[in-house]
Parts: C-alpha cells; structure tokens; sequence
C-alpha cells in the first residue's frame, strides 16, 4: 500500500498562530519572571489603543449563571 500523501501545511491561520506561540515562547524564555499582561500584548503586537479600550469596556451584563457542580464554592 504505497500512498501518496502530501504532509505540507497551507493553512495560513494555523502558521500564523504558530509564529504568535513561538514568539511568546521566546518572551518568556528570556524573562527571569512571568510577564505582565501588558507585556504579552506588546510581544502579541496588540496596539496601545486596544488595551485602553479593553480596560475601560464595562463588564457584560446579563444573567449570573448558577456555578457548576465541580467548581468550588
């Protein structure tokens, strides 16, 4: 059973998240402590702008679910 098959990648997607794991890898391999969530973002390419926006967003609203059986308290 001899098949032809070829292995190569062509998903874009799945390279790209490969390049952001493999970048934030090395960020953290070259720190002596675990980055900040300011830090990633930079390392991920998240501009400034986004992070004001996302830290002045209020919480979603809506209905409180009722916590599941296996999570604590």
């Amino acid at each position: 059973m001899d098949i032809d098959i070829d292995v190569r990648l062509h998903d874009r997607v799945a390279l790209a998240e490969i390049e952001l794991y493999a970048e934030v890898l090395i960020a953290v391999a070259a720190a002596d402590r675990p980055l900040t969530l300011q830090e990633l973002d930079t390392v991920l390419g998240v501009p400034p702008a986004v992070r004001r926006r996302e830290r002045r967003a209020p919480a979603p609203r809506g209905r409180r679910r009722a916590p599941s059986p296996r999570s604590p308290g």
